[in-house]
């Protein structure tokens, strides 16, 4: 089954996303992972990505990268084709990108270039490390440290719901300097995964299978050069490596979503009823009707907030959230009903929209819940004078 690519023609692309676009489906088409376990698939999807020069999306130029900074337009094509094939495929290039966005951003050259040229080439697995048991998405509670001890930090606390724990390489870490300074005394620091005191071997279970762990930090030492951007500044360089990735989850809803349409369609095409087919009752062609509008329209937000932090220095912070709440909310529609659709089928434990079922609901949480992005926009708009 093959993704759609006419959405690529519209003018929120250039060229050279389009070509792009073309390229990834092809390479994502003549893929065959054994993804029974997740842990493994996701290394050998990351090893497959790097050789295939799919990770170029996730880092700068300057280090290999296919544009000069990271292109949310890139991303969002990424995503949205690899969540169609796989979700496994999905979370291993989102989180090459998600955890060391934060060193594209802002790190010292050293740093900069033996961490994201490894990223690029599948030769070190990222990890994006900021939630923390009481501390989602109220960042300002969080409780590990870092405090300074000579040319180093000690780092001290607990990490959870970390994607890709237990297999990364490095960790993106968040913790505070400053602890009684709020949001203003946290800092971000690359952590090597076989750092003394770090232990990510607890693994956590979730709905839908993929790597996930707690990870904790019992003084952890971790040189100074080693700080992203400024010491207090951890926290504004986590909205921005956020703001960059937020809108692809809503690509990756989108790509969820289109792959369970067209089973949907597949499905009510071949399936006898009452001597005709499915597709061929109106309750099923209005109900294709109503699906494929409410993705186009989704994906008009996504595409919309992905260009626009490309081709305008100002944040983008409200259209990601609108985009990632309308995706999200959207394809857990879309799949719900293609389910529906599917009767009986639908819920057996290996049918395609079965397991997408279980994909997406993890979206509508992860990377901000609904809710939090509702508030990000109602704020925005009742702040506005």
């Amino acid at each position: 089954m093959h993704a759609p690519r006419t959405q690529w023609q519209l003018p929120f692309f250039e060229d050279a996303h389009r070509a792009w676009a073309d390229d990834l489906t092809q390479w994502a088409h003549a893929q065959q992972v054994d993804e029974h376990d997740d842990r493994a698939a996701c290394k050998d999807w990351v090893q497959r990505m790097g050789a295939g020069g799919v990770l170029r999306a996730c880092v700068p130029a300057d280090v290999g990268g296919m544009f000069a900074a990271i292109d949310s337009r890139a991303l969002v094509i990424a995503r949205e084709v690899l969540a169609f094939h796989s979700s496994l495929a999905d979370f291993a290039f989102a989180m090459q990108g998600l955890g060391s966005g934060a060193i594209s951003l802002e790190s010292a050259p050293k740093v900069r270039n033996a961490y994201l040229a490894a990223v690029l080439r599948g030769e070190k697995i990222a990890a994006f490390a900021l939630s923390e048991p009481n501390a989602g998405s109220d960042v300002a509670a969080m409780t590990t440290t870092a405090n300074r001890d000579g040319d180093h930090f000690l780092l001290n606390g607990t990490k959870t719901w970390i994607s890709n724990g237990g297999i990364a390489d490095f960790y993106t870490v968040f913790a505070k300097t400053d602890a009684g300074a709020g949001t203003r005394g946290i800092s971000a620091f690359v952590v090597d995964a076989k750092s003394a005191g770090l232990n990510d071997t607890q693994s956590l279970h979730v709905i839908a299978p993929h790597p996930l762990a707690k990870v904790t930090f019992s003084n952890v030492k971790v040189p100074s050069a080693q700080l992203l951007g400024r010491e207090g500044e951890g926290f504004k360089l986590a909205m921005r490596t956020l703001d960059i990735f937020r809108t692809s989850v809503a690509a990756a809803a989108l790509g969820f979503g289109r792959r369970a349409l067209a089973e949907a369609i597949a499905h009510a095409r071949q399936r006898p009823m009452f001597g005709k087919t499915l597709a061929d009752m109106q309750l099923t062609q209005a109900k294709i009707g109503e699906l494929a509008t409410a993705l186009e329209s989704a994906a008009l937000l996504t595409y919309r907030a992905a260009w626009l932090r490309d081709t305008q220095s100002a944040r983008t912070t409200v259209e990601a959230a609108m985009a990632k709440m309308s995706a999200t909310e959207t394809a857990q529609r879309v799949i719900d009903a293609a389910v529906q659709l599917h009767g009986a089928r639908g819920v057996e434990v290996g049918a395609r929209v079965e397991s997408l079922y279980r994909d997406i609901r993890a979206l509508r949480i992860y990377e901000g819940a609904t809710e939090v992005q509702q508030l990000i926009v109602g704020r925005a708009l009742l702040e506005d004078v």
